[in-house]
Order: C-alpha cells, then structure tokens, then sequence
C-alpha cells in the first residue's frame, strides 16, 4: 500500500524522485525517503511525514547521483517514525532497498540473520533483504553484477508474502535491480533512462512505453538497457506496451481537488468506457472475449469477486446479468471468498473487478477460481497489472487515471461495462427480446449527456452540505438497484467525512434498526426505481415520523412537501440509474469533507491501492 519510485539515467535522480513521489501521495503514506548512488557510496535521507518533509531536508541539496530509489511508506509493521521509513539498508551500507508488501516469515528470517551476526535498527518487515541480500552475496562469493543479481535471487526466494523491491549498490554502481511478486512495479524506458515505479501515474509524463514484470521476474537495469530473467536467472524476452493515457490527465487542471475533478470526468469516462462496443446496427462488441453461446448456457453460476466499491459496482452488475441473462450471479467481497470453501467449478463464470487490478484479496481469489476450474475474467481500468495477467480475459474501463482514493469515476465505469457485458451476453444466450436489447442499448449512448445534466445539482448539494457537515451519523436507504447505491453512496461518506454512516435496504428498517433514528439524524433515500416507489415513500414516512431529516434522490415526481431536501436527476433505466444517483451522493460526500477542512484525496489510514491482505 505505499509508493515505489526509481530512476537510472543521465540526469540528477533526485528532483525525479521527488515529482514520482508527490505523484504518489495519493496511494496513502506516513513517511518517505531517497537512496542514491554517490561518488564516496549510497545516500540515505528519509523522515516521517509528507514529501514536502522530505524536501525541505538540507541533506537533499546534496544528492547529485543519476541513480537512486525513492519511498512513501504507510505502516504495516512499526510505526511510523524515521527509523522505519524506508529504504533500509544492509549493516555494510553496501545495499539500499525498498519494498512494497509485506514479508510473512521475516520474524524468522530476521533471527536466523541475527544468529549469523546482523542486527537491525527498525521494527519493520523490510529490513531483512537488504542484510539477506548481503548474506547471501558473501556466501555466494561472486563478486560480479550477476553474483549482485544472484543473491537478490536467493533473497526473493527466501520470502514468504508479497514484494515489489528495489535495489542498488554501492558496488554496483551502473545498475539497479527490481523484482515483484503480488505487488505492482512497472519500468518506463527510454535511450537512456529507465523509470521505474508502483503506479504509471508517477512516470507517465517522462515515457509512454512501459516494460511489466510478472512474478518473481528480476530486471537488471543500466540506463541504456534492460535485461530481463526468471526466477532461476533464465533470459527471458520482454517486450515494451504503450500506455495511451494522457500525462495531463494525472493533473488537476484547474480542481481544486483531484477528486471533484474525476467526479467531472465521469461523461468523459464513461463515453471512453463504451468506445465502439456498443451501437444499434449490431451486437455488443466484447472480441476480447473468447466466449461462445455454448459455454455460457452450460453454467450455472457467476460469480462477481471484489472489494469496496467495486464490490458495489458488482452488485449492480448481479441486478442486470440475472434478469437480462437468467443466470444466478453470487457476488462476494474478495477477502471472505477464499476462506469459506466456495462452490466453484468449471460450470463457473467468475468475474473479479479491481480498479488498480492489483488488489492483494482479489488476486488471491481469481488464482484460486482458476483453481477450482472457473473461466475468469478481469475488469480493471489499468492495463498490464496483475490482475489481467492472472486471468483468462481481461476488459478495460478506459476511465483514466484515478488520483483520489475514494473511487468515483472508476466505480462508474465499472458499473456501465457490466451493462454492457451483460448485454453482450444476453445477445449470445438470447434471453432477452430485441426491443429491450436496443432500448437498453440506447440509454447506454444516451448516458454521458445525462450525467451531464445531473451536475446541474451541484450547488442545491453544496447547500445541503453545509446544513449537515457537523453530524455524527447518516442513514442510507434504497430499494432494489437503490440499495447498492445506498451502500456505495455511504461508503464515500465514510471514506472521506470520517462520518459514521450506514446503509439499510428500507424495508429492512423496521427490523432492528429504526431504533436508531432520533430527532434531527439526516435519512439519505435513492427512488430511482418507479416500481419500488410506493413502498420505498412508505419507509421513509416511518423515519420522518421519527423526526429525521430527509434528502431524496429521485428521476420521478413525488411529494415536494413531504421531505427536506429533493435532488431530481434524469431518467433512465434502472439497470443504469446506478450511474446516475450516485453522483449528488459523490459530490455531498465531497462538499462535506471539504466543509470540514478535511484532505479530500488523502483521507486519513486509507490508501488507493490495497496491495496487502
């Protein structure tokens, strides 16, 4: 869950740490640190706190080395002080290394180092492979780059758990090693330089052409070259993949906040999301699928697999694959999967969503689905991570880079491509008649200018912020589809407001939990669902006799004297009406955050890309 930056080339790789860094604050972190490679040996300069501690460090100044490793480090093991920040080194000073993830068996590890003489000067897991790597280079007796490479080898070996790891070496002065396992790094090149990184944001303004490493794959860099080996030190070939974002796109551009930015980027996402997929002269285009009609009439389940939102988007995705498609979809959040014997087999389709597709629990659970016998197929909005290389297919959102760590235009392109999916395979089962096909079809086009218009409520929801920003609890409520939004829309709150919030199917209300509606708590209900909306205005009446304030997100008339607040949004179906509802939630998520002064990207213990179980 940190942020892993390193530069080989011809310029100062100070200042281009620095930027990788700040570019990577938004993963989460609670200290950061620089090692480079200088004429009398390696640096070291790291603190606890935010980059621009780091920065303001006299000692900075002094780097002037081409190559070098950078850090921001959120705690797992210790807490977090100076000490613990990484990178760490050996007790020879001959290595630098940081590392993302977490090492299982360093408690072993560590005392067999200490009984071989080494002792360790933080708490933390990381601090074993810079003294293992040492350990093994005296034993190994090799003192050439491939005796340097050979011993990060044995080391990788030797862990148990999860890694993205950097190395440099004072002997080692032209070169730089990087291995992963179940932790994202990516290397961008060029001529003469290699960037490498956990995220193609930090990097993407200084290359396009990305090199991804699978697991346990080693990489010797120079600045000019890059070599490649597997986990026995076998060459192996690796060729470059472009990456067609927009290096401005990771930029504010005149937001104050990267997150109401990405909120205002939804149409933009969305329209990129359903490209040429879907039109009205022919059916929905998923080519990268190689499924036939065959296959999916022989299953007899999906499985949806992920965590926090997009576990929500999931839920959504069940609404619409079981009543265009007819089959029974099970969602599940991906770190209760594995532990529970799940009933997979190869009359499973399993479909695992992940906005960074490097989320450890839904990782863990797609290798075991594919164990199991399941077709699996990935959903991700990054291309090459590992997510994609585990699966048996891979589809993209296309939504762009996503800086804030509460999730808004990810989420709703996740939600439009399981539509869309859905669609395509009701198209191939043929259950679903050729009219609500096409209807379906076109509110899908139709859904970018409607999201449009709904950013018409802004100022009413900033409005409606500043009445409620101080409270302790806020209830949601939906019905259905609305449901899933309630959970979502709650969750955002939670994510960035620090307010207790929870969601209820409204029916459910009167079995337990209308025992906490008191006089003046704030009741937050999604009817969007014309069906539902007799029994779901039943419910909310049961809170306002209670003496709840109510806001009410709708597309259809009602009682404009019964509730406190109404937000009207277009209409749509309801299969997408998720997209819809949920952005005045986004945006009062955010107004309220930003009443109470709070870091709207950065919230507090939170981190974009959850790489540990």
């Amino acid at each position: 869950m940190c942020g892993i930056v390193g530069y080989i080339g011809t310029k100062k790789a100070c200042p281009i740490l620095l930027v990788g860094l700040s570019r990577l604050e938004y993963r989460g972190y609670d200290s950061a640190g620089i090692s480079t490679i200088e004429k009398d040996g390696l640096s070291l300069v790291k603190d606890k706190g935010r980059v621009k501690v780091l920065e303001s460090n006299p000692e900075i100044e002094k780097l002037s080395g081409t190559i070098g490793i950078a850090h921001t480090r959120w705690a797992t093991h210790g807490k977090p002080s100076k000490e613990n920040a990484h990178p760490h080194q050996d007790n020879s000073k001959n290595f630098s290394v940081v590392h993302n993830g977490i090492i299982e068996n360093y408690n072993e590890l560590r005392n067999m180092l200490e009984q071989n003489g080494y002792h360790f000067l933080s708490q933390t897991d990381t601090e074993v492979i810079p003294n293992l790597i040492h350990y093994y280079y005296t034993k190994n007796q090799n003192n050439t780059v491939n005796g340097f490479l050979q011993a990060v080898r044995d080391c990788c070996i030797a862990l148990k758990g999860s890694f993205a790891i950097e190395v440099i070496s004072k002997l080692f002065s032209e070169n730089m090693i990087v291995v992963r396992k179940d932790s994202p790094l990516v290397i961008g090149t060029s001529a003469t330089e290699k960037y490498i990184s956990s995220d193609i944001p930090a990097i993407l303004s200084y290359t396009r052409d990305f090199y991804f490493l699978n697991d346990l794959e080693f990489a010797l860099l120079q600045n000019d070259k890059a070599t490649f080996y597997d986990q026995n030190l076998n060459e192996i070939d690796k060729k470059t993949s472009s990456i067609e974002w927009s290096a401005t796109a990771s930029e504010k551009n005149g937001y104050e906040d990267f997150m109401l930015k990405e909120i205002y980027e939804q149409p933009t996402a969305i329209r990129e999301t359903i490209g040429a997929r879907v039109s009205l002269d022919s059916k929905c285009n998923f080519e990268e699928l190689n499924i036939q009609k065959d296959y999916l009439s022989s299953i007899n389940k999906i499985y949806i697999i992920a965590c926090g939102t997009a576990m929500h988007a999931g839920l959504v995705g069940k609404n619409v694959i079981e009543k265009l498609c007819r089959i029974p979809v099970e969602v599940d959040i991906a770190s209760e999967f594995r532990y529970r014997s799940p009933i997979v087999n190869e009359k499973t389709l399993s479909i695992f969503i992940s906005q960074s597709g490097e989320t450890a629990d839904t990782i863990a659970a797609l290798k075991l689905a594919k164990k199991c016998g399941s077709r699996t197929i990935a959903i991700t909005n990054v291309i090459g991570s590992s997510i994609t290389r585990e699966s048996n297919y891979s589809l993209y959102t296309h939504a762009g880079p996503e800086i804030a760590v509460a999730s808004t235009k990810a989420y709703t392109s996740q939600v439009i491509l399981l539509n869309m999916l859905a669609v395509y395979f009701a198209e191939l089962l043929e259950t679903s008649d050729l009219k609500t096909i096409n209807t379906i079809k076109q509110e899908i086009l139709d859904l970018p200018k409607k999201i449009e218009e709904t950013f018409k409520c802004k100022d009413q929801i900033q409005d409606f912020a500043k009445k409620i920003y101080q409270e302790k609890d806020v209830f949601f409520l939906g019905r259905g589809v609305d449901e899933a939004v309630a959970k979502e829309a709650s969750l955002k709150l939670k994510e960035i407001s620090y307010i207790h919030s929870e969601s209820y199917p409204a029916g459910e209300l009167k079995h337990g939990s209308i025992a906490l509606i008191e006089n003046g708590i704030t009741v937050v209900s999604i009817l969007m669902d014309k069906t539902l909306m007799e029994k779901s205005i039943s419910n909310i009446q049961e809170v306002i006799s209670r003496g709840a304030k109510t806001l009410i997100v709708t597309s259809h008339p009602c009682n404009e004297n019964m509730f406190d607040e109404i937000i009207k949004v277009p209409d749509t179906i309801s299969y997408l009406s998720p997209i819809i509802s949920i952005i005045p939630l986004q945006l009062l998520a955010y107004y309220i955050s930003k009443e109470k002064g709070l870091d709207v990207d950065k919230p507090r213990n939170l981190a974009k890309s959850v790489t540990v179980e």
